[in-house]
């Protein structure tokens, strides 16, 4: 589709770094958010590292509590009139009560993202042991763990195969039959457990019932143990080995998840093919293709960024001295972690990284571990294309055409509208109506913000027939609301009646509004690019004018008394409750939107900055990875670093550099790795800017295979903090408009052509 729980051990001394891309520990893991992770888009690990006692905590991304459902509320219909005129009257507190008793979904809440559970290994005689050290290779997608005991050296990898769909983990040391080891499944789920054919532990059961939606869905995960040199011997639900040289153990897990409305799927079945097959390959065949696999994609990009003796610190230890050190290799650690994060939990199914990715040890996780559509589930994919991974995207492009059809019948009952519409969350079973309540869900917008990511596959890579099969979803997005956004009386501009800014209130009794910032910044990128889509098709040239028609009807920016960008349409922003707000949800037009830039709209661009400054730097995790982004866009490096250096403090990332909200929210580290990157290449407006953003911690270093809007690949280089050199190649063809500094580059290219360019003198050299 698209183009290219367990004892700490006693800590050793630092030593030099295998690989410079990897996390790494001189203790086991004692918590959850210092396991490492594994997957590969569908079936993820947390291993904990321990010796004598490892746990390694599963999930299959597929995996939600109930079933099949339909939560639209009956009222909605009748309600939805009155609420509007309630909102225009500015009667936001009789709004709300209305909107919660007819619009927000039945039942209110959405279902949870569930664990499988655990293997567990029992390594009896393992207590004594010294030169300890566990680390994740994010150049091989394998986590290890080494030690000595009794005079030997013992290893463990454990990675997950996106070729084999298996999890493989392999127990070995460097001499004699010195591996005994007692295995077993457990799961927090009601399950059966059985051991069959004497080496093969297996779980089977449904998915729980939430909300009063019944558990239906069946899942099964099993461990096939393969230890030719040892003895096995079974038990009810688990398999005991005596004296193997080598342990080879293949996981397996799956649901019967086939779409939305379809749980008919096998997992018994699949779980024995895949087994199966994988024993047959054998160990080494697996990690050769593994390695392969990944590292085709995984090798794309390179970013270095300088070094420092601190890198040859434990990743613990570098997360609590990075802000007050000098550790710039830790932010290129973070990038390639988060590229690691994305391709492990968004690739091969058809469920997108979620709001922990894969990775979710709770039955009842915050927020339900699903997907919210007011940031989060978008800020997922910021770095998907920059960072050079479109294989990631599908899953998301996936979910849209599901929420496409659950959508519109949403659209149908609610509004009486054509169309597709959803709202502020959705669930595997692509729940479009709001939930929870109207002062967080009533916000109708998450179809545009979710095309919006989808358009910038299009915008990257120019590939025309993912456009043709995108433009059907942008159409019906906006057909909807072509026929809901309502005249404001108070303006006269059309809006969107009932929604809100997201997750903030506005101090009048209510969140609710008419037409908020946000939603006008959405439906202008939907309309312009739905036109834009049409002309670059030669299609549907009738509804592209009507599009653009509606687009001049919006409310435009406002400027608020303070200087700053208004959140709503009259100036409430310095009466809202709080106006340090985690969501900056108005400065959309800044990032991830372009239609707010430093160059073109400097008066709205400054009034962006007053609206950065107020609500100010720290926030929640992913807050803070957002507002990277946003200093990144204003061009002000420096700033941007600061809030680099709150990211990737021990506040805000865990042990393991998983993103701190708190609790752990994957989209953190997503919008981090984005936020690195849009510091050292933007690609907006036909132009590629290299450094648009680059702090002076960081004066010397180098960027390659990053991603530029229109087909280009890039590499970069500089040096006292001045760029040195900039390689563009192009993979379509067409004109190449390069900016640095003042000075300005055009050249129309041919496909496949490679320019490179020095930069002396304040000029941009072909060389």
């Amino acid at each position: 589709m698209i183009p290219a729980l367990s004892q700490a051990q006693t800590a050793s001394p630092a030593r030099p770094l295998t690989s410079p891309n990897r996390l790494w520990y001189t203790q086991s893991a004692t918590e959850w958010v210092q396991a490492l992770p594994v997957g590969n888009g569908r079936l993820g690990g947390m291993v904990f590292g321990g010796v004598a006692f490892e746990r390694i905590q599963l999930n299959e991304d597929s995996f939600f509590a109930g079933s099949p459902y339909n939560p639209t509320n009956p009222k909605s219909g009748e309600g939805l009139p009155r609420v509007r005129q309630l909102v225009f009257e500015g009667k936001f507190r009789e709004a709300e009560k209305l909107a919660n008793e007819t619009l927000i979904s039945t039942p209110n809440k959405q279902m949870s993202y569930q664990p499988l559970g655990d293997l567990i290994m029992l390594f009896p005689g393992l207590d004594n042991t010294s030169r300890y050290e566990r680390e994740l290779d994010l150049e091989q997608a394998i986590v290890a763990t080494e030690f000595n005991a009794g005079g030997n050296r013992h290893r463990r990898e454990v990675f997950v195969s996106a070729v084999d769909q298996v999890m493989v983990v392999r127990l070995s040391s460097q001499r004699g039959k010195a591996i005994t080891v007692d295995l077993s499944l457990s799961t927090p789920q009601n399950a059966a457990v059985e051991t069959i054919d004497g080496d093969t532990i297996v779980i089977k059961g449904i998915s729980p019932t939430q909300q009063g939606i019944d558990g239906k869905l069946p899942f099964e995960f099993r461990a096939k143990v393969i230890a030719p040199t040892g003895t096995l011997t079974s038990r009810e639900g688990g398999v005991y080995v005596a004296g193997a040289e080598e342990v080879v153990i293949l996981i397996a897990a799956a649901t019967g998840y086939v779409r939305y409305n379809d749980i008919s799927g096998d997992p018994v079945a699949k779980n024995a093919a895949m087994i199966s097959a994988a024993t047959a390959k054998g160990y080494a065949a697996l990690k050769a293709d593994h390695l392969k696999d990944y590292q085709t994609i995984y090798n794309r990009l390179s970013v270095d960024l300088g070094t420092s003796d601190a890198a040859l610190k434990p990743t613990d230890e570098r997360i609590r001295n990075y802000a007050s050190g000098h550790d710039p290799h830790l932010a290129a650690l973070y990038v390639q972690y988060g590229r690691y994060l994305l391709l492990s939990s968004s690739r091969g199914s058809r469920q997108p990284a979620n709001l922990q990715g894969i990775w979710n040890d709770k039955i009842n996780p915050s927020w339900q571990s699903k997907w919210t559509l007011n940031i989060n589930a978008q800020m997922n994919y910021w770095p998907a294309l920059p960072a050079n991974l479109a294989e990631t995207i599908p899953p998301l492009f996936d979910m849209v055409e599901d929420l496409s059809e659950t959508g519109a019948k949403l659209a149908k009952d609610m509004y009486g509208a054509r169309g597709w519409v959803v709202f502020n969350n959705t669930d595997v079973w692509r729940v479009a109506s709001p939930p929870d309540g109207a002062v967080w869900a009533l916000w109708p917008m998450g179809g545009p913000w979710l095309l919006q990511n989808l358009w910038e596959t299009y915008a990257y890579t120019l590939d025309k027939d993912y456009l043709k099969r995108l433009y059907p979803l942008m159409k019906g997005s906006a057909q909807f609301y072509l026929d809901t956004l309502v005249k404001d009386p108070n303006t006269g501009y059309m809006v969107t009646n009932p929604s809100n800014s997201p997750e903030n209130s506005h101090g009048k009794g209510s969140s609710l509004a008419a037409g908020p910032a946000m939603d006008n910044q959405l439906l202008r990128d939907l309309f312009g690019h739905v036109a834009e889509a049409s002309k670059v098709l030669g299609m549907d040239a009738a509804f592209a004018r009507q599009c653009t028609a509606m687009r001049k009807k919006l409310p435009p920016e406002k400027i608020g008394k303070g200087g700053y960008l208004q959140e709503w349409q009259d100036d409430w922003d310095m009466e809202a409750p709080d106006i340090k707000h985690r969501h900056v949800s108005h400065l959309y037009a800044l990032h991830p939107s372009d239609q707010i830039t430093v160059e073109d709209t400097p008066e709205l661009a400054a009034a962006a900055k007053k609206s950065l400054e107020i609500r100010g730097d720290d926030a929640t995790g992913w807050g803070i990875g957002w507002r990277i982004n946003l200093w990144a866009r204003l061009k002000d490096g420096d700033h941007a670093h600061e809030v680099v250096k709150l990211l990737l403090a021990p506040k805000r990332s865990y042990p393991n550099l998983f993103d701190a909200h708190p609790p752990f929210q994957i989209d953190g580290n997503f919008g981090g790795t984005a936020g690195i990157i849009e510091m050292l290449l933007q690609s907006h407006r036909g132009r590629i800017e290299p450094l648009p953003a680059l702090p002076s911690a960081w004066p010397k270093g180098e960027l390659k295979g990053v991603l530029a809007r229109g087909g280009f690949v890039c590499d970069l280089k500089w040096a006292e903090g001045e760029l040195t050199h900039l390689t563009v190649s192009s993979a379509k063809g067409g004109p190449c408009h390069i900016v640095y500094k003042g000075a300005h580059l055009r050249r129309i290219l041919n496909a496949n052509e490679r320019l490179s360019l020095s930069f002396k003198s304040g000029k941009l050299t072909p060389i």
